[in-house]
C-alpha cells in the first residue's frame, strides 16, 4: 500500500469520527429539547399557562395550591442580567490590564490567579458568601432599614449578595475569553494606529477592543450560561423565598427552585418544577441565539 492510499485511509477515518462527534452533539441537544417539552408541558394544561407565568403566589403544598413562578422569573432575569452588566466591564478592562498594561511579570502573576478562579467549586463561592458575604450584607441591611416596620429582615441572604457571587463567578470566563481575542488581534493594526498618532489608551479602546469584540461576545455568552445554570452558590446567599426580586429581599431563581424542592415534589407539583426546568431551557436558548447573532454580525463587520 503506498503513502497516497495511507493517506486517503487516515483522512477517511478522520471524516467518519469528526461526523459521528457531531451527529452525537446533535443528537444530544435534540434529545435534551425534546425531553424537556414533553416533560414540562403537561403542567401548563392542568395549571394553565396565564397563572403558571404570570402569577405571583407560590404555595405547592397549600390546600388550595399555587404555582405561579412570575417572582422566580424575574429574580433569574434581574440576577443574570445585573451581574453580567457588572461583570462584562470589569472582566474587560482586566484582560485590557493583562494583555497591555502590566509588565509581563505581573501578568504571569495575575492571570493563573484570575483562572484560578474558573477552577474553584460553585459551592465553595457560596459556602464563602455564606460565611462572609451575608454577614457584611446584614450589617448594611440594619444600618438601610434601621427603625423600619415594613422591611423583612433577611440576615444578609438576599437578591443583592446572589449578584455580587455571580459577579466573582462569571469574571474569569470573561476574563480569560477575552484576553484570548485581544491577543489574536493582528499587531499591525496597532502599529497603524500608534504611527497616526494615536494615544496608547486610544488605540485600545477604538482599535483592538472593536477588532476582537466578537471574541469578547463570546466570553459573554459562555459567563451568561454559567450564571443561568448556577444553583448551589446562589440557593445558599439568595435566601431562597419567592418574593418580588429587590436588593435585600430574599429571593429564589429557576435554578434553585429545582434544587430546593425537587427532592420531594410529587404528583402536579413535580410536573410543574419539570416546566420550571423547560421555562430556564427556553431563557438559555433564545439568550444564546440572540448573543449568537450579535457576534455573528461582528464578525462580519470586522
Amino acid at each position: 500500500m503506498n503513502k497516497n492510499a495511507k493517506k486517503d485511509i487516515v483522512e477517511t477515518i478522520a471524516k467518519i469520527i469528526v461526523t459521528i462527534c457531531a451527529v452525537l452533539a446533535i443528537f444530544a441537544v435534540c434529545s435534551i429539547t425534546i425531553y424537556m417539552v414533553f416533560k414540562g408541558t403537561p403542567a401548563f394544561m392542568k395549571v394553565g399557562v396565564l397563572p403558571l407565568l404570570f402569577e405571583t403566589k407560590w404555595q405547592p403544598t397549600a390546600a388550595s395550591p399555587s404555582y405561579g413562578i412570575l417572582y422566580i422569573i424575574l429574580s433569574s432575569i434581574i440576577g443574570t442580567g445585573a451581574s453580567v452588566l457588572l461583570a462584562i466591564p470589569i472582566g474587560l478592562l482586566t484582560a485590557v490590564f493583562l494583555t497591555d498594561i502590566a509588565d509581563k511579570k505581573l501578568a504571569a502573576i495575575v492571570q493563573p490567579a484570575v483562572e484560578l478562579l474558573a477552577a474553584i467549586p460553585s459551592v465553595i463561592y457560596g459556602l464563602l458568601g455564606l460565611m462572609i458575604l451575608n454577614p457584611l450584607m446584614y450589617k448594611l441591611e440594619k444600618l438601610i432599614f434601621a427603625g423600619s416596620q415594613t422591611h423583612q429582615y433577611t440576615g444578609g441572604s438576599n437578591m443583592l449578595s446572589a449578584i455580587i457571587v455571580l459577579v466573582i463567578m462569571i469574571l474569569p470566563t470573561v476574563v480569560n475569553v477575552s484576553v484570548s481575542a485581544i491577543r489574536a488581534v493582528n499587531p499591525n493594526l496597532k502599529s497603524a494606529s500608534l504611527g497616526l498618532g494615536a494615544s496608547k489608551i486610544q488605540t485600545i479602546f477604538k482599535v483592538v477592543i472593536p477588532a476582537a469584540k466578537s471574541g469578547i461576545l463570546t466570553g459573554v455568552v459562555l459567563g451568561i450560561g454559567r450564571a443561568l445554570g448556577e444553583a448551589m452558590a446562589i440557593n445558599m446567599v439568595a435566601g431562597g423565598s419567592v418574593n418580588l426580586p429587590l436588593p435585600f429581599n430574599s429571593v429564589r431563581f429557576l435554578t434553585t427552585q429545582l434544587v430546593s424542592e425537587m427532592g420531594y415534589a410529587e404528583g402536579i407539583h413535580r410536573q410543574v418544577l419539570f416546566t420550571v426546568g423547560l421555562v430556564l431551557f427556553v431563557f438559555i436558548m433564545i439568550i444564546n441565539l440572540v448573543l449568537q447573532n450579535m457576534r455573528k454580525k461582528a464578525i462580519k463587520n470586522d
